[in-house]
């Protein structure tokens, strides 16, 4: 049995039902939703790999909103809806009637008349990101059920100032792949570790979907920043609850040497304090240019002060056997690259940066599987035709 049938055979043995459902932050979805999405987009690679389209649609839009800058999220939801048969359009909000005061529901609505998926980007303001997905999607739903629209286009979260749901999944795919399977996540320790970076305001959300999404498959996940460098204190609530529930361990650090021994994958990567972040979307709102200014400087100055967490070979050492998986979302600060001090030393970076590149090369496939799970009735049944 090869591996499009083997996941068409375990798909059809999970209860789930995501037709008209968003996708907005992973722990929103059943256990048996996420293995479904893993499941689906490991079938969509491999039809890739074997030159099998997988066009579940004839027509349609899938329309982007990207209200920070992106490389790989946008190039995924391009790529994945292409593969799928829909046409892509980007809204553009100083081009659209948005800067002439249009509300986000009749936007919504106006954009969303042919279109079977729009993916939204917005990371930049903590208390707002998730708010506006839920708020494009309730109009949707508005029009849906009122007739205006004839479908209920689905919202997926391509990174929200909670979480990053493409990201994560495409990261826990890859672990599935490097491991062998789920179950062999059980008991292996990751090191979610924060990095220095010479740059500050880089979102929580990376982070914190990791914590809440890897937490749910019994591994040993550490949590690990210097003082003062705090997540949103709900989802490292989350993120114990789900450990007591899996089976596994959720614990935090006070050095990333801690985080790092005997792990088995790391996760060195660059946050802004979550207290900061709130203080930056205020002064963001207010417009307050010169408030930005002095809480930039401050927050580089306090960022200097902790250069010697960044994960080069002394640390991978302390790994389990020397020789942990090092992941990372992208772009890293990669020192003596990209930037004089960093997140990863060069060394490190470059003997893991093919892999890297793996892990990135999930996302297509997961934002695929999310749109295909949100809008296509009885999906395994549509798949196996596909294969046929």
């Amino acid at each position: 049995m090869d591996l499009i049938e083997s996941n068409l055979l375990a798909l059809k043995q999970l209860e789930f039902d995501s037709v008209n459902q968003d996708f907005l932050l992973t722990w929103e979805k059943s256990r048996d939703e996420i293995e479904a999405l893993l499941l689906t987009a490991e079938i969509f690679a491999e039809m890739h790999r074997l030159k099998k389209p997988f066009r579940l649609f004839d027509s349609g839009l899938a329309i982007s909103i990207f209200r920070d800058n992106s490389t790989r999220t946008r190039f995924s939801f391009a790529s994945a809806v292409n593969a799928l048969g829909l046409g892509l359009a980007e809204l553009d909000e100083v081009k659209s009637q948005i800067a002439h005061g249009e509300t986000v529901r009749e936007t919504a609505t106006m954009i969303a008349f042919l279109a079977e998926a729009i993916g939204i980007r917005d990371d930049m303001f903590l208390g707002e990101g998730n708010r506006y997905m839920r708020e494009v999607s309730a109009a949707l739903r508005e029009g849906f059920e009122a007739g205006v629209l004839h479908q209920h286009p689905a919202v997926i979260n391509l990174q929200c100032d909670i979480d990053h749901p493409t990201q994560t999944a495409a990261d826990l795919l890859h672990l599935k792949k490097h491991f062998g399977s789920l179950k062999a996540l059980r008991g292996k320790k990751i090191a979610m570790t924060w990095a220095f970076s010479p740059s500050y305001g880089k979102p929580l959300s990376v982070p914190q979907g990791i914590i809440g999404l890897l937490t749910r498959f019994g591994m040993e996940v550490t949590l690990a920043h210097p003082p003062g460098y705090d997540l949103i204190p709900e989802v490292v609530e989350l993120a114990r609850e789900n450990s007591q529930s899996s089976g596994g361990r959720f614990h935090q650090a006070e050095s990333m040497e801690e985080a790092f021994a005997g792990a088995d994958i790391v996760y060195p990567k660059s946050w802004a304090p979550y207290k900061v972040m709130e203080e930056r979307t205020a002064l963001l709102k207010q417009g307050n240019r010169e408030g930005l200014k002095a809480l930039e400087q401050t927050c580089l100055a306090n960022n200097a002060r902790f250069k010697n967490w960044e994960c080069d070979e002394a640390k991978m050492k302390l790994t389990k056997g020397g020789s942990a998986l090092y992941m990372h979302c992208l772009p890293a600060d990669i020192s003596g690259v990209s930037c004089e001090r960093g997140e990863v030393a060069r060394e490190v970076f470059e003997k893991y940066r093919l892999e890297t590149y793996r892990e990135a090369g999930c996302k297509p496939f997961v934002i695929a599987a999310m749109i295909a799970m949100a809008r296509i009735p009885d999906l395994p049944t549509q798949l196996a035709r596909m294969n046929a």
